[in-house]
């Protein structure tokens, strides 16, 4: 199977964007992310069995069409970056648009869920001249769809990309009528006043060989409540959630392996990514894009084990324990909020003898609601970056757990052989 490149355009706004929206200026936590950065989504459709060959060409075509409607109201993501003024300048040159095609089934590919992953989505090379975005549409010979989304992660998080995706997929379905007014400009809504320095990221440490892997681990559905049982604690108020658990097990392995490693079991962090949206105070508008995203860290001191790996319920209360403690954040205090959050990782990251794990959970971000004429997909992935970090998202159906590993290549062959890991999840 090999994906063959048919066209490749720019789709730009259906209407012009007003010339007092034409610059955004980029809030300090969007600075905070790197250019080359680019986050991806890729939702796979099947064929209807009661489709025509007609009916797909009407939906292909309304794709485009609703593509360009849509990105009037999401008009930074057809710019382009302006690297030296932090801004993005909203000029309608559009988001690169390719089409493809594969001779065999969707079916293949998702039996298989291979190297082709990476054939799906794709991405110009370059700063200001490159398109914030990127969608390729991938059809099958079977009727099947793909459509991968790749934005940069300067002008968008999590949230924000999922809201395009399914903006998008309500306007191709129903009309841009339905959609919610997205909100953009986060600078309009923080004051920037006496914000703390942000504190360089360490390098990274060296051990053993640096190339790193990733592997998919499928938590499947089914197996999620034996998961939640074995790591219930009377004291909790409420049971634990699966991302709560699924986190817990991989920084519980990863001790593992790191205590393989170094003789002796070490004192680790696991670094949470959180969506600020629901924490601000007073609220913010229902749809505000942008990166609002800040980290938590659940510290376990090896010092308090005597050299045991802990319980998954002890886990699940350290991460229950930050979560609780950031219940509110006021406006005035958001900036300061993720500048010092990232500061404390980046600590963390220049002691000698601390783990750090790095966890980002997509769970809940409505990809598989996006129906945009082919039903809901059938699966949701995503393209991964080559670092070491555990990236959540819903597994196959929204069901279960897809956990996106990457660690360097000795230790992934030692995760791979934990059993907790054996005994709750395939590999891929």
């Amino acid at each position: 199977m090999e994906v063959q490149m048919l066209s490749t355009k720019l789709i730009k706004p259906s209407s012009p964007t007003p010339s007092h929206l034409r610059t955004l200026k980029l809030s300090p936590i969007d600075q905070l992310f790197t250019y080359t950065v680019k986050p991806s989504s890729i939702c796979y459709y099947s064929a209807e069995s009661s489709s025509s060959r007609s009916e797909d060409g009407e939906r292909l075509n309304r794709l485009e069409t609703s593509l360009s409607e849509t990105l009037t109201l999401f008009y930074p993501l057809a710019g382009r970056y302006i690297k030296d003024s932090h801004s993005v300048d909203c000029n309608d040159e559009g988001v690169e648009y390719l089409e493809a095609k594969v001779e065999g089934q969707l079916s293949q590919l998702l039996s298989r869920r291979d190297e082709m992953l990476y054939q799906l989505v794709r991405l110009s090379g370059g700063e200001s001249t490159s398109p914030v975005t990127s969608i390729q549409i991938t059809r099958f010979d079977c009727g099947g769809l793909v459509i991968g989304v790749r934005i940069h992660h300067i002008v968008t998080d999590g949230f924000s990309a999922a809201s395009f995706v399914s903006s998008w997929a309500t306007a191709s379905r129903e009309g841009i009528g339905k959609l919610i007014f997205p909100t953009f400009g986060l600078t309009s809504f923080f004051p920037e006043n006496d914000l703390p320095m942000l504190k360089p990221r360490p390098p990274p440490k060296i051990s053993g060989t640096n190339e790193v892997v990733t592997r998919r681990f499928v938590f499947d559905g089914a197996k999620i409540p034996s998961l939640k049982a074995r790591a219930h604690d009377p004291s909790f108020q409420r049971e634990p959630s699966r991302v709560e658990v699924v986190i817990a097990l991989i920084w519980r392995a990863l001790m593992g392996v790191s205590k393989a490693k170094h003789g002796r079991l070490r004192t680790s962090l696991a670094s949470l990514s959180m969506n600020l949206r629901p924490k601000i105070v007073p609220p913010l508008p229902p749809l505000c894009c942008g990166n609002l995203i800040a980290r938590l860290k659940a510290r376990f001191m090896a010092d308090d084990s005597n050299g045991e790996l802990p319980d998954l319920k002890d886990l699940v209360g350290l991460l229950r324990g930050v979560t609780k403690s950031n219940a509110a954040v006021p406006r005035e205090d958001v900036y300061s909020t993720v500048i010092k959050s990232r500061n404390e990782l980046h600590e963390a990251l220049e002691e000698e003898e601390v783990d750090v794990f790095m966890f980002t959970s997509w769970g809940r971000l409505p990809f598989y609601e996006a129906d945009f004429g082919w039903g809901k997909p059938v699966w949701v992935s995503k393209i991964p970056l080559p670092a070491e970090q555990i990236f959540l998202l819903d597994g196959e159906g929204g069901d279960g757990i897809d956990a996106w590993v990457g660690l360097n290549k000795q230790d992934m062959l030692q995760l791979q052989q934990d059993g907790d890991i054996l005994a709750f999840t395939s590999s891929v």
